[in-house]
């Protein structure tokens, strides 16, 4: 290319062929470009068409000497921002390309390129960063630690350091029955230090603050999840149910023999045959008035109650969601407390216990089986805070509804669905800790004759663990929001927040999972050994997604709570109003879908978070009216609602996801601005910059097929994406530095 007025067009076709791969549409941009600048001769125009050819490619060759004279222009002249920039300084006939400097902008934007990554991609200087620059930070750690913790940071610490103490080194043994020993001992000491019943009154023992009991919970999960799960059963599921659905009466009598761990229970809801479908459980409670007594019996095996922990080994007493039967009347499902052994650890009569043995993972944790047949309880082990039976034998509640009793009931024992998705947080925090600075240390490959590279300084590694590091930063601030919002929750709130729990639940235990196993792949062989724990965090986190509902199920949950808002505010609007809410949204989606938008590629503009909010907000808006309107099509039809929910399913999962990630987002914009320092807040707009155009980037499918961007755009969107990783990689160890994991919760050799 030696006419040094074509020298120009150097950038332009070394970036386009520089992934060995000329697609249809880079080659008719370029030449509708290139044909219809008057500037150039035929001939000239001739020349760079024959660079365009996909049957003819240039060597490697050629395109090391096109990107070496881009390097050798932009080392001595660091403040160029564009591909018209360098051709300027390139080509001899500046003029004629200054002229033209806005046409060479639209090509840049028609191409999807961004001149920050374009300049990146060629700068030596961008690109030369040593082990030792990404073992710097440009933030305090300690001051992101104390961000991350917030309010909750003497709690966490207290944690860390009891965790940390020798009698907490991880059980070695492959003996279940000496794993579940060691685990039930660290609850006994963790309830000595009063964390068990951190969540109860202090009236009974406790600490009478659910923010530090969720606290707890996390921070108990950079040790051994069976400890969390244990821990977890014991003073949560077990004490909150007594706490949630009891009365005074059953306060006085058990909550500090609870919170101590003096009596030990369980949490017997799920049944073989009615799983996730709590209602249609069977087990029975029958009301005898003359004795005062309940009945607690097992009608045939599949109604057995299955998968309850503390029940193999050391459960004493136990929560029995059960069917209250009066005469003849089944007055639904409500909770009961039932002894299952005595202190001697003897199993008691009509009660039969199996251990469900060997499991995925979580084997510190005696999951079992319970059947009653025909076990007689006393009339006031009904947990009674939402019905009773009175003194004259009958059933009465304050709440008349039978489904709004049960999805109260229900609605009370929300905590569970806040405490394991941050747990499943911690356990992502632990595997990227490990993935991360391994990377950082493992040499592999390089430069001909130059010494071997950190695998995080390929672009790919950086591509596999960097977005994940950043949803996970996202997540937790979206999981402290909910956690506030329990916390202050009222009635009419609470459908929204159930839905919430449930919906973030899903998304966070989901997000461990992938980022778990793409952590494993990172490290490769080396994370297939047991001793660098990423084993133990992937099997012990399996079965998060199934916890306290499974996730598909309560992704449905969500969905319907969404057409219920959709609903209640559609159905208030008159018909101007309904007029109105219809020209709102066109409106919307004109001033958003229109050519300008669609294709906007520039730096500023995909890093800005109203872009990010609109988009996040359109697909959720978008996938919920289209959910609504597939279903009201459906019924008015004829289908039955449910027949119509059925066949809609999959977009319930749509709508969800879309409804989730936009609050993540939301939240994460909303933490950074109350953040005062001014470099912890730099490092955490990047990183926030890169969950939102990751995200954007895996939804690309939806945004290209509803018309809401064009290729350009996402293909533009792909490539910021690789700057932000870029960008970010040097901060990386840092970054996972400031979970502030103990070294001997942390414990992978490759780790350190």
């Amino acid at each position: 290319m030696e006419n040094s007025t074509l020298k120009a067009f150097i950038p332009l076709f070394y970036l386009v062929w520089s992934d060995d791969l000329l697609t249809e549409k880079e080659f008719s941009t370029l030449k509708n470009f290139i044909t219809s600048q008057s500037w150039l001769s035929k001939k000239d125009q001739e020349l760079m068409l024959s660079k365009l050819d996909a049957k003819n490619p240039p060597s490697r060759v050629v395109l090391n000497s096109w990107k070496a004279e881009i390097e050798a222009v932009l080392s001595l002249n660091p403040t160029v921002k564009s591909t018209s920039e360098i051709a300027i300084l390139l080509s001899d006939n500046n003029q004629a390309i200054k002229n033209n400097h806005i046409e060479f902008l639209k090509l840049e934007n028609d191409l999807g390129f961004s001149g920050d990554e374009i300049i990146a991609d060629f700068s030596k200087e961008s690109n030369s960063f040593t082990s030792n620059q990404a073992a710097s930070s440009s933030f305090e750690i300690e001051k992101l630690t104390e961000i991350l913790d917030g309010e909750q940071a003497p709690i966490i610490k207290k944690v860390k350091s009891i965790i940390s103490q020798p009698v907490f080194a991880y059980e070695t043994s492959t003996d279940t029955a000496v794993y579940r020993e060691k685990v039930f001992e660290w609850c006994k000491i963790l309830a000595k230090e009063n964390l068990g019943n951190m969540a109860y009154p202090t009236e009974y023992g406790g600490g009478d603050n659910i923010a530090d009991y969720f606290a707890i919970m996390e921070t108990l999960s950079y040790h051994d999840l069976s400890l969390v799960i244990k821990f977890g059963v014991q003073f949560g599921l077990w004490g909150m149910s007594v706490h949630s659905l009891g009365t005074e009466k059953h306060y006085a009598k058990y909550l500090r023999d609870i919170g101590s761990l003096k009596l030990p229970g369980c949490f017997a809801m799920t049944e073989t045959n009615h799983g996730s479908n709590v209602k249609g459980m069977e087990t029975t409670a029958t009301y005898n008035h003359e004795t005062k007594t309940f009945t607690i019996h097992t009608p045939h095996p599949k109604a057995q109650k299955e998968y309850i922990g503390n029940a193999a080994v050391h459960g004493q007493m136990a929560t029995v969601f059960a069917k209250l039967i009066i005469g003849e009347t089944d007055y639904g499902v409500n909770a009961f407390i039932v002894p299952i052994r005595d202190s001697n650890s003897i199993v008691l009569k009509g009660v039969t216990i199996n251990d469900c043995g060997l499991k995925m993972g979580l084997n510190g944790v005696d999951n079992g089986t319970i059947s009653f047949n025909q076990v007689v309880i006393p009339k006031e082990n009904m947990l009674d805070r939402f019905a009773s039976v009175n003194e004259n034998g009958e059933f009465e509640s304050p709440i008349p509804s039978d489904n709004r009793r049960f999805f109260t009931m229900l609605g009370t024992l929300v905590g569970g669905r806040i405490g394991i998705p941050r747990s499943a947080l911690a356990a992502a925090k632990s595997g990227l800790a490990i993935a991360i600075r391994y990377s950082d240390k493992r040499r592999q490959f390089g430069p001909e004759g130059g010494s071997e590279v950190p695998i995080l300084n390929y672009r790919i590694h950086q591509r596999r663990l960097l977005p994940l590091l950043a949803k996970t930063y996202a997540t937790h601030f979206a999981l402290k929001y909910v956690t506030k919002r329990f916390m202050v929750r009222t009635e009419i709130e609470m459908p929204e927040i159930e839905a919430l729990a449930a919906g973030m639940k899903a998304y966070s235990t989901w997000s461990t999972t992938a980022i778990l196993q793409e952590c494993r792949e990172a490290c490769g062989g080396k994370a297939y050994l047991s001793e660098n724990r990423i084993d133990a965090l992937k099997n012990d986190t399996e079965v998060y997604t199934t916890f306290e509902g499974d996730n598909t199920v309560l992704m449905q949950l969500v969905a319907k709570n969404r057409l219920s808002e959709f609903r209640k505010s559609f159905g208030k609007m008159d018909a101007m109003g309904i007029i109105q809410y219809v020209y709102q949204n066109a409106k919307t989606a004109i001033s958003e879908k229109n050519p300008i938008a669609t294709r906007k590629t520039d730096a500023e503009h995909l890093m800005d978070e109203d872009f990010h909010l609109s988009a996040f907000q359109y697909r959720e808006k978008t996938t919920l009216a289209s959910a609504a309107k597939r279903l009201k099509k459906l019924i008015d039809d004829g289908l039955e609602p449910y027949d119509a929910f059925n066949v809609v399913q999959h977009q319930m999962i749509d709508v969800a996801q879309a409804y989730l990630e936009r609050i993540v987002l939301e939240q994460f914009q909303l933490a950074i601005k109350t953040i005062a320092d001014k470099e912890v807040k730099a490092i955490l707009v990047k990183v926030y910059q890169l969950y939102a155009l990751s995200q954007i980037e895996k939804n690309k499918g939806w945004y290209l097929e509803d018309g809401y961007m064009e290729a350009v755009k996402t293909k533009a969107v792909r490539k910021m994406v690789n700057q932000l990783c870029w960008d970010i990689r040097p901060e990386a160890v840092a970054l996972v530095k400031a979970f502030d994991i103990p070294d001997s919760c942390l414990a992978a050799p490759i780790a350190f």
